[in-house]
């Protein structure tokens, strides 16, 4: 290859080097745009997939481990691009947030502050922290997925046998070590 672009640059009487650098950042800049395409891309999670990362990056209490995982399987089948039209609210993301209540559909509001779209890319930390939120306001009960499959015990996943639970605790990292201290 460098011998062909010598003869180019030869041939033709002058150097080839600013198409060179042209094309180092037109190839940057087309990386760069990839990473962000991707940063936006959905997920679809796997059962102990999301149950290692609820507890070990988001510090998720395994005593209630099984119900989240339950209801995430029946709101949204762990896909965290799935989005539910209802008669009056639009549900987003792996939790099924309402656009009703809880966030807004093309800007920030609702009791999250949240715009509803964030909640449909593979950025679980905003969906975390409303579907946490939603929790301790109305419980589980909230979500007819969790309300209609998971509230009988019985019915919950055993992630203890399943995803080897017991193995599992949230990894410190000086981002969250202040949380087991502070």
């Amino acid at each position: 290859m460098a011998f062909i672009l010598a003869c180019i640059s030869n041939s033709v009487g002058k150097s080839i080097m600013p198409l060179r650098r042209k094309n180092y950042f037109l190839g940057f800049v087309l990386l760069l745009l990839l990473l962000i395409i991707q940063q936006g891309e959905p997920k679809k999670f796997q059962r102990c997939e999301l149950t290692r990362e609820l507890v070990e990056k988001y510090n998720f209490d395994k005593t209630f481990l099984s119900n989240w995982i339950c209801l995430v399987e029946h709101e949204s089948n762990l896909n965290t691009s799935a989005i539910t039209y209802r008669s009056r609210s639009t549900n987003y993301g792996l939790f099924q947030i309402g656009s009703r209540d809880y966030c807004s559909e093309t800007r920030k509001g609702g009791l999250c502050n949240q715009k509803c779209e964030a909640f449909s890319n593979d950025d679980i930390a905003d969906d975390i922290a409303c579907a946490r939120m939603i929790q301790e306001r109305e419980g589980f009960k909230y979500w007819s997925g969790w309300d209609r499959y998971c509230r009988d015990q019985r019915n919950l996943p055993n992630l203890r046998v399943v995803c080897n639970l017991r193995s599992l605790s949230p990894i410190r990292s000086p981002r969250n070590f202040n949380n087991f201290f502070g």
